[in-house]
């Protein structure tokens, strides 16, 4: 081999020598105006941003004066007024923070409370130039508006034609209305005068407020066979108010002849993009006409005997329900594989009314949960607003969070339960983080907040010595009033107390997230504005609680 020549490596030297200068120059002349960018900053410790703020049709856009010198802007959302524009303000009271370039930004509506809007400039090497503004109040709609009514109009998903004409016993659906507890159809022999409205129409001649879910299953008298038909449907709240329009109507063609058996209609769907998959999974479906009880068959392979009314020889696991609508499986679904369930209505003497609904699958993956988990109650399981189940997903706080999850969660726990399950139930999926709130179900009933306290310290022992990073979050207070009208039952009378107690426990811990400051009323209760029932949080309360542990993920998991 050739040794290269002592001229050559000296050529070579001198030209990447003489390459560095350039670079080095370069690299220096950057430090230089940024530290000279950051004395210069100093010039602006008077600057104090004008915040403004333009509507125009449903958009609402923040702006304020862009600075002659390179800067972004942070934009914080507030619980509470500032005391000053020079003191941040407590980590408990931002509940969102946005960054941007741009000198202004449109507001996002997904906070269903007063919040406090204002916007502070910072250099790129984050040094603060100048003062906060002064906040803006943006206050929530209160008063129903026309087109705030509109944006709660169910949309009919069901349709037939002369072409194709509904049978006898037709399943008429509609999309779901969020927040919405109940619904009421409405049976029509002419199109209806009143379209976008909440009042009946005069041509009604049939209507029903017995309905808990997206769809209806009308049986046709033969009577009506000549007769023009339309139909529609509209949302209520607790107390049986519109809480929208009325559905466009609908026409129903239909044909006395055609008379199938009648089996309910699945509306749950699992393993769906966003969405955690449930440890203990709920099934839910809309009902038949007749049927005043459910079977809910779980199966190992797709049923060998569709649309029968026998048991399939696949079964694994069944359950009868009386007078619902969903059915909460009580056995965790941790072995992997495909099952497949279905459900079919019952009369009052316990025979079949019609015969079994379509099978639905879901599948189970442990790899799922190797990230991050969620272990909780009821609150963590998911549902709200008094008729929905955690099968409704956007009543799952997960189904808003940045990160994926599985829900290990279970209606009903109570923190000694939450222990008793936790080797069963977290270990197989032995996540790396561990999202743990559990204890209301346990304080509201009586329990001592030392015996909450002790089963929480087990669980976070356990978590440890198994190599899970436990992160603990405050309990949401309760609000009991609302809690004995739903359900009828009472809450003991130091139940703040004793949330106090657990929630300082909970503070002490090394990672932890903090909920419960943005979830008090003045009462020191929770506002029915984000749990109609008192205890489950609705959307808006669910939205709220992804939103805080997104914020605080960064800091938990680091």
């Amino acid at each position: 081999m050739r040794r290269p020549s002592r001229l050559r490596l000296v050529s070579v030297k001198k030209m990447m020598f003489f390459l560095a200068i350039p670079l080095f120059s370069l690299l220096f002349l950057l430090i230089f105006m940024l530290f000279l960018g950051e004395y210069l900053g100093l010039g602006f410790v008077h600057y104090k941003p004008h915040l403004e703020m333009t509507q125009e049709a449903n958009q609402q856009t923040l702006s304020w004066p862009r600075l002659p010198y390179p800067a972004y802007y942070e934009v914080d959302v507030l619980t509470e007024t500032p005391e000053n524009d020079t003191t941040k303000s407590a980590r408990s009271q931002i509940v969102a923070r946005y960054r941007t370039l741009d000198n202004h930004l449109t507001v996002d509506k997904k906070f269903p409370f007063r919040t406090y809007w204002r916007v502070s400039a910072k250099s790129f090497l984050q040094q603060k130039l100048g003062r906060f503004s002064d906040p803006l109040v943006i206050t929530p709609m209160t008063e129903p508006s026309q087109s705030a009514l509109l944006q709660f109009k169910p949309q009919p998903t069901s349709f037939f034609n002369v072409a194709n004409p509904a049978p006898r016993n037709p399943m008429l659906t509609w999309t779901p209305v969020p927040g919405a507890v109940y619904y009421e159809f409405e049976l029509l022999d002419a199109p209806p005068e009143n379209l976008n409205d909440t009042e009946p129409s005069r041509h009604q001649i049939f209507s029903s407020r017995e309905v808990f879910t997206n769809g209806y299953n009308l049986l046709l008298s033969p009577l009506l066979q000549d007769s023009s038909l339309y139909w529609r449907a509209r949302a209520l709240d607790k107390e049986g108010n519109p809480l929208g329009v009325f559905s466009d109507a609908e026409r129903l063609y239909w044909n006395s002849d055609n008379n199938p058996p009648v089996r309910p209609l699945i509306n749950a769907t699992y393993n769906q993009p966003g969405t955690a998959d449930l440890l203990y999974p709920v099934y839910s479906w809309i009902p038949v006409t007749g049927a005043v009880s459910y079977e809910v068959e779980l199966c190992s392979q797709p049923p060998e005997n569709p649309y029968d009314i026998q048991p399939s020889q696949f079964r694994i696991w069944s359950q009868a329900i009386t007078g619902l609508t969903d059915c909460y499986d009580e056995n965790p679904r941790s072995q992997p594989g495909i099952y497949y369930w279905r459900v079919r209505g019952l009369d009052p003497q316990g025979q079949p009314v019609g015969v079994y609904s379509d099978a639905c699958s879901y599948t189970v993956d442990l790899t799922k949960g190797q990230y991050a988990a969620t272990f909780g109650d009821s609150i963590t399981h998911g549902g709200g607003a008094i008729s929905y189940s955690p099968a409704d997903w956007e009543y799952s706080f997960q189904t808003y969070l940045n990160f994926p999850t599985v829900n290990l969660g279970k209606s009903g726990d109570t923190s000694e339960t939450m222990l008793e399950r936790f080797r069963q139930d977290v270990l197989p999926y032995h996540p790396r983080f561990l999202l743990i709130m559990g204890g209301s179900n346990s304080l509201r009933g009586g329990a001592s907040s030392r015996q909450v306290i002790h089963n929480l310290t087990a669980i976070r022992d356990l978590c440890t010595s198994n190599g899970i990073r436990p992160i603990f979050l405050t309990l949401p207070p309760i609000n009991p009033k609302a809690i004995a009208e739903v359900f009828q039952e009472e809450t003991v009378p130091y139940w703040r107390d004793e949330f106090a107690q657990v929630n300082r426990f909970i503070r002490q811990q090394r990672y932890f997230i903090d909920l419960e400051p943005y979830f008090v009323d003045s009462e020191g209760e929770l506002p029915l504005r984000f749990a109609i029932d008192g205890l489950h949080l609705d959307i808006a309360g669910k939205k709220l609680m992804a939103e805080i542990i997104n914020r605080h993920w960064p800091m938990v998991t680091r």
